[in-house]
């Protein structure tokens, strides 16, 4: 499939005014295009722009409000409540995080729930936002059922995304963003776009077996056998149950019933380590940990030790200058306004 490398200030605008020419408001828009440009700018395209397009057709459907009332209800001094209104979950996530943050500031630690949300794109963006305030941010959502569960042939699991952002002192933050799933079903969706096969192990058939063509992929399988499985089903807890949403198969899945509500729930959680220890020494220790990591030495076919976050950290000081590279269809369906 055809690529074209574009000024990422360019993508963002196009996709803000997509949005605003489907009743999105500015202010939401602009926030829904950065969460988005985020992902782009860190290679996650899984995650980007290249999803405008569906959410365009949900929000048309009425599966998304477009003009949601936003709430929060603070339920005790470190803890809350989104009520996102099923808006679009990018700009709900965001509010949730920035309630967490305020109450870790102030308390130590700030934890949220949203409820009646929809999908949120990348949970990097979120836990970034807690390290840029010296904290450290966790952030975990649910989404509909696609992954075997450990030992089984149909899929129960979503692939509930986890992600850790925990800042430093010189060195950029530690930013663990991960799905449950050996893969996040927007890098199968990529593949089948770009029209290329995926290792094994990412997916399998309707018979439970592993396969490499993307469009034979029914469910997804849990990383880590029985422990990504297993963490999956305490995403599933915090950011469902504990949010007062659903869980697994009876959430509205993504791709179809673009009319419906997808009620999602998220979990936001803000640490202030000030709270805990001395904040500076704690900075001074996570550089130490970061610099020490990368100076073991690499094992054979490795050039060197990565920390968790470096490669995206990487390409976003690339393509800021050299632009991101999404699919030709995603700019022309961006342009056509």
């Amino acid at each position: 499939m055809a690529t074209v490398t574009v000024a990422f200030t360019e993508v963002q605008q196009l996709i803000e005014e997509k949005l605003v020419s489907a009743g999105v408001s500015e202010e939401q828009a602009a926030k829904i295009a950065a969460i988005l440009i985020h992902a782009d700018l860190r290679g996650v395209n899984s995650h980007g722009a290249l999803r405008t397009e569906h959410y365009m057709k949900r929000l048309k459907a009425g599966g998304i409000n477009p003009t949601p009332d936003i709430s929060f209800n603070k339920t005790g001094p470190v803890t809350g409540v989104v009520n996102g209104d099923d808006g679009f979950g990018h700009v709900v996530a965001d509010i949730a995080m920035d309630h967490a943050i305020e109450m870790a500031k102030e308390n130590g630690v700030g934890m949220v729930t949203a409820m009646n949300s929809s999908h949120c794109g990348a949970l990097s963006y979120f836990v970034q936002e807690a390290t840029e305030q010296q904290l450290i941010g966790i952030a975990m959502t649910h989404t509909d059922k696609i992954v075997v569960p450990f030992g089984g042939r149909e899929s129960f699991l979503g692939t509930n995304p986890i992600a850790y952002g925990v800042p430093a002192k010189t060195e950029k933050p530690f930013i663990l963003d991960m799905a449950t799933s050996n893969v996040a079903l927007g890098k199968i969706l990529q593949h089948k776009e770009e029209g290329k096969a995926i290792p094994e192990g990412w997916g399998v058939d309707k018979n439970g077996a592993t396969v490499t063509d993307p469009a034979e992929v029914v469910s997804l399988m849990p990383f880590g056998g029985p422990k990504g499985s297993g963490l999956s089903m305490i995403v599933d807890i915090f950011s469902g149950l504990l949010a007062g949403m659903a869980f697994g198969p009876h959430i509205n899945p993504m791709y179809e019933e673009l009319e419906k509500k997808r009620k999602l729930g998220h979990y936001f959680c803000a640490i202030n380590p000030s709270f805990f220890t001395d904040s500076e020494i704690f900075l001074e220790q996570m550089d130490k940990m970061i610099q020490e990591i990368r100076e073991v030495p690499a094992a054979e076919g490795f050039s060197r030790v990565l920390v968790p976050g470096e490669i995206e950290q990487e390409n976003e000081e690339r393509n800021r200058k050299q632009g991101v590279q999404i699919a030709a269809t995603t700019y022309e369906y961006l342009k056509n306004q």
